[in-house]
């Protein structure tokens, strides 16, 4: 009944905001009577459309289930776009109505009408063509003090985020795996939020993880999205793909008779879904050794930095933010993560932020677009 009455809420909600763009864009535009019906209709449908990326999930044929997400998805990303510009549009208009005499009003506001609908457009589009291209790689350098020359340009490559799913298949993911294996990496770290589903609906799409090589192995923490979808049948699945599960733990590598220690947490909220899991940086250094040259942590989300830096860590890598993944809500990142993206200093800790690899939601990347990090060690 609960869940219910706060799906009917969302859609009530979603119906009036549809109303206002459609009393805000409509009357300007010059398309006449027959215009303005078109345009009612489209946001009729655009109402009706999105929550089916909510039903589609209980959609028993996959084929069906994958489209109509495909329909409801895109459709939200487009409507995301257009409400933020028409509320730009009206701060605009306060704000020009006073300088304007009516007349010169009336043609600004049909003017910024079509801009609006167009920027909507295209900001939709070029984010669909963001999201769904192969990531880019992104070099970064960490300097880490004390490093011994023989760890100098110690490598990893990161991806985190790949949220396989409705929009998200085997093609995708074998693209992202020949890239990362291109990198010949010393480690991979998979942050987390790998999947958006259970295992029977996509153990066949996150099989070519299976594929990922480098010196010392993969390994791998877990994401919220991964509680979501059923962690320890997960945690069974990616093991089975080869990947070492790191769960409040760590391993030590020897690299050219240096020490590097490589932790992982659970999800920083893992603990709502199992008390058992709850995140701890301290206990993944546990019984660590303290000459160890670097010593490394994988943590989904950037609010593991202050247990991290207090730990004594020297490189935290994280993701869970996809760097805000469309304009405007990168800005917003800040107010729950303390980092939004990128290399970041917190006391005597890096922490470095993944964009994401994929994508989560939308089928749109606008501003923040998705990679594959290769990480380079080198002296401070």
């Amino acid at each position: 009944m609960r869940l219910s009455r706060r799906f009917l809420s969302a859609i009530a909600l979603l119906a009036l905001l549809h109303l206002y763009i459609g009393l805000r864009l409509l009357p300007p535009l010059p398309f006449g009577t027959t215009g303005a019906v078109v345009g009612w209709l489209a946001l009729l449908a655009s109402c009706l459309m999105m929550p089916l990326a909510v039903v589609a999930r209980g959609a028993r044929d996959e084929e069906w289930s994958d489209r109509l997400a495909w329909i409801g998805l895109t459709t939200m990303g487009l409507f995301s776009s257009l409400l933020v510009f028409t509320l730009l549009r009206d701060v605009v208009l306060l704000i020009t109505s006073a300088f304007m005499t009516p007349p010169q009003l009336l043609a600004f506001e049909r003017l910024t009408a079509i801009a609006t609908l167009a920027l909507a457009v295209l900001a939709t589009l070029i984010g669909l063509f963001n999201a769904r291209r192969r990531a880019a790689v992104v070099d970064v350098e960490v300097p880490v003090a004390n490093l011994p020359a023989e760890l100098h340009g110690f490598s990893i490559a990161q991806i985190s985020d790949v949220h396989v799913g409705p929009t998200i298949k085997h093609e995708y993911v074998s693209a992202i795996v020949d890239a990362v294996n291109g990198l010949d990496a010393d480690v991979i770290a998979v942050t987390g939020d790998v999947v958006d589903g259970n295992v029977p609906q996509l153990a066949a799409h996150v099989a070519p993880l299976s594929r990922l090589h480098s010196r010392y192995g993969t390994y791998f923490v877990t994401g919220n999205h991964e509680y979501y979808s059923g962690a320890q049948a997960w945690t069974q699945e990616f093991q089975r793909l080869g990947m070492r599960v790191l769960t409040n733990e760590h391993v030590v590598l020897v690299h050219r008779d240096h020490q590097i220690v490589v932790a992982g947490v659970t999800d920083y909220s893992a603990h709502h879904f199992d008390p058992r899991h709850r995140s701890d940086p301290s206990a993944a250094l546990q019984g660590a050794p303290a000459s160890a040259a670097v010593k490394i942590l994988l943590a989904h989300q950037p609010r593991s930095a202050e247990a991290a830096a207090a730990a004594g860590f020297d490189l935290q890598l994280s993701g869970h933010t996809h760097g805000g993944q469309f304009w405007p809500w990168n800005h917003f990142v800040r107010f729950q993560q303390p980092f939004t993206a990128g290399l970041n200093r917190l006391k005597n800790l890096w922490v470095y932020t993944s964009r994401g690899t994929g994508y989560w939601g939308p089928p749109k990347r606008f501003g923040a677009p998705s990679e594959i990090t290769r990480i380079r060690l080198i002296p401070a």
